[in-house]
């Protein structure tokens, strides 16, 4: 057991080490002096790049393809200045939580392993356990909505074919309750990898995936106002004609949660920084990874959102790749399609790792003498240098969540509102709040000095953007709803 604790003891099992077992015994001779980090942790390698990889794989996603009708409901004038200023507030909210990682000192301060840790230095109280409740609220949200989008576009592959073997004339419907399930079946598997660090490979294949699915997206737009040689789309949006005043109102609200949940990743930003080797402090290589990574997805969104708006107008569908505004050529848009499915399947990962990690460590804690939760069992693989260790708690749990977020993606499968639910219930907290909040107790900034009010009028305003983008998609599931019959869908 010695032996194999030592191996696994790996940043989020161990805060500040005192938990479970003590991370300074039993170290494997294979962890000389010289590659250990003054946390006694294994020497972080990470770089300006691979931060930026991470950061990139995390957020162009899925949201990218519903940006297209985003822009749509705000039209060309509110559509890109609204992306723009989203852009700019994460990029000013993540230097800000770049420099929460350490607790005092930029270079040898304490460190915060996770986002909750960094709240509970900086806030403390009962501050750390909202955090928590909404933070990993929000990650079993993104799986349920990662869920809904493979399952889409497993099914946009199949009805291409079938369109394009019926001459189009078939209407092709089906069910996306079994590609749901395919889609959780690959994540039980997948999840049982124990480590953030032992996913990276999965982290730059995901990344090749969505520049490429959202490349196609982007091609297709462009070739799509090449060849009507018009770029369609209004100053405002869609027109009054097309939906009521209302439905108009709530469709803009439900737009600026899909164009949050585009962008933000803040809820991983500290995981990754963690992975980042100093000096310079990590702060400082965060703040450059962020700005890469905000220009580049801002630069992405722009010109998948706007192409796709400029193809398609008003009918601009919710989801760029499978919403059917795109039939040809169909080989092309499987390929887009399985991109995204590739790609998903690994972001999954990257988004729920944190969670599994918090939830297992809290279950060693409360239960360390369990041989259950504790026990790793060796098992030798073929072809892997080091043994597999299997844990059977990590088995049972993570396997139950992933069921349980499959089962709540059939119940509800509609994208856009997800999304939009999602980005909103995130944006405002997680993305500006504590971040906020956390640089005000940190740097000791006055209450009513004018960086003071600055910073809370930020706050403020976004938090009514996070509302607004709420009651959207909330109305948008509610008229989903209606016309609705669960476990029968067929598009």
């Amino acid at each position: 057991m010695g032996e194999s604790t030592a191996t696994t003891n790996h940043h989020h099992h161990h805060h500040h080490g005192s938990q479970v077992f003590d991370v300074s015994v039993n170290v494997p001779p294979h962890f000389c002096s010289k590659v250990v980090d003054d946390d006694g942790r294994p020497q972080r390698t990470g770089t300006v790049w691979t931060a930026s990889a991470h950061i990139i794989t995390a957020v162009i996603g899925s949201g990218v393809l519903s940006l297209a009708w985003a822009i749509a409901q705000l039209g060309w004038i509110a559509g890109p200045t609204v992306m723009f200023m989203f852009s700019f507030v994460i990029y000013y909210t993540s230097t800000l939580l770049a420099d929460c990682y350490r607790s005092g000192d930029s270079l040898f301060g304490k460190r915060n392993y996770t986002y909750m840790d960094a709240v509970r230095s900086n806030l403390g109280g009962s501050k750390v356990k909202i955090c928590g409740i909404i933070q990993y609220l929000n990650l079993f949200g993104v799986a349920i909505g990662y869920t809904i989008a493979a399952s889409i576009s497993m099914m946009a592959i199949k009805r291409s074919n079938c369109f394009h073997a019926s001459g189009e004339k078939d209407p092709c419907h089906m069910s996306s309750n079994p590609y749901m399930i395919a889609f959780g079946i690959t994540q039980i598997l997948f999840s049982q990898i124990p480590d953030f660090d032992q996913i990276w490979w999965l982290s730059i294949v995901a990344a090749v995936m969505s520049f490429t699915y959202s490349s196609i997206g982007l091609g297709l737009g462009i070739a799509k106002v090449a060849a009507t040689g018009t770029f369609k789309g209004s100053l405002t949006g869609i027109s009054i004609g097309t939906v009521t005043e209302t439905q108009k109102i709530w469709r803009s609200f439900q737009a600026l949660g899909d164009i949050a949940f585009a962008y933000s990743f803040s809820i991983i930003l500290i995981e990754i920084q963690d992975t980042i080797k100093s000096p310079p402090s990590e702060a400082k290589t965060m703040k450059k990874a962020t700005m890469i990574s905000t220009i580049v997805t801002t630069a992405f969104y722009m010109l998948c959102g706007c192409m796709g708006y400029a193809a398609f107008g008003d009918l601009a569908p919710g989801n760029l790749l499978t919403g059917f505004g795109f039939y040809n050529p169909f080989w092309l848009l499987d390929i887009a399609n399985a991109a995204i499915v590739i790609h998903l399947v690994g972001a999954y990962q990257v988004y729920c790792q944190p969670l599994f990690a918090f939830v297992e460590k809290h279950a060693a804690a409360r239960w360390p003498d369990s041989g259950f939760i504790t026990k790793e069992i060796s098992i030798r693989i073929p072809c892997l240098q080091q043994p597999y260790n299997l844990n059977m708690f990590r088995l049972v749990w993570r396997s139950v969540f992933v069921v349980l977020t499959t089962v709540i993606s059939m119940l509800l499968p509609f994208f856009n509102d997800i999304v939009g639910i999602l980005g909103a219930f995130g944006f405002w907290p997680l993305t500006v709040y504590f971040p906020v909040e956390m640089y005000i107790a940190q740097k000791r900034i006055a209450r009513w000095s004018t960086r003071w009010i600055c910073l809370q009028m930020l706050s403020f305003a976004c938090l009514a953007i996070s509302i607004a983008a709420a009651a959207g998609s909330v109305a948008g599931v509610v008229l989903d709803l209606k016309v609705y019959r669960p476990f029968k869908t067929s598009y």
